[in-house]
């Protein structure tokens, strides 16, 4: 053995910096367990993305392209407001349109069905008032309520949130009326404030 210079020992006739025969395998064998790994890194990501294809990507099948060829033909629909029980209806599974509630307003997204609709992500929310499963990110169905949520029972920061999915549902989908409390009487829209909204938001 003898000091290259820089603090090494190297075995006499070897040029690897100390490693002597066994370090240049065991380097070699590192190397090949490095690329190893990435290729199975690489398989598993294809993988995954492979079964959310399947999953979310075939949804849109015979009956999901059907499904969402109707609901494109469907006019606007004309402002009004609904109590809990006639949101229902608007389940994408009864009626081809799809709305849902959030902070006592109702929007129609229909043109969102392949997330709405009754084998989408989030169809669980569609014909409720999705406002609670929303600010607690849960979607099972203990987070919407049979009867009227006044939302009372939420910290600030569960709030915050549904008014900042308020806001996102304001800017994609159309505002067709408010989610009657108890015992309110539905407001009457005019035509005129019916079409003045519409354009405002298009």
């Amino acid at each position: 053995m003898a000091d290259d210079g820089d603090g090494r020992l190297r075995t006499e006739g070897s040029s690897d910096g100390g490693l002597g025969g066994g370090g240049a395998a065991a380097a070699a064998a590192a190397v090949g367990g490095e690329m190893l790994l990435n290729v199975g890194l690489l398989a598993l990501a294809l993988l995954a993305a492979y079964r959310l294809y399947l999953r979310w990507g075939t949804r849109s099948g015979p009956g999901g392209a059907a499904r969402q060829s109707q609901a494109a033909a469907l006019p606007r629909m004309k402002r009004r407001d609904f109590s809990l029980e006639q949101l229902r209806e608007f389940d994408g599974a009864r009626n081809p349109r799809i709305l849902l509630a959030v902070n006592g307003k109702v929007f129609d997204v229909t043109k969102g069905s392949k997330f709405y609709g009754p084998e989408g992500p989030y169809g669980i929310f569609a014909g409720r008032d999705a406002s609670r499963g929303l600010a607690t990110f849960c979607l099972d169905k203990d987070a919407l309520r049979d009867e009227y949520d006044d939302l009372s029972d939420l910290n600030a920061v569960q709030m915050e949130s549904v008014r900042e999915w308020e806001m996102q549902f304001k800017e994609k989908y159309d505002y067709v009326g408010r989610l009657l409390k108890p015992g309110e009487e539905p407001s009457e829209y005019t035509d005129e404030e019916d079409t003045k909204d519409h354009t405002k938001q298009e």
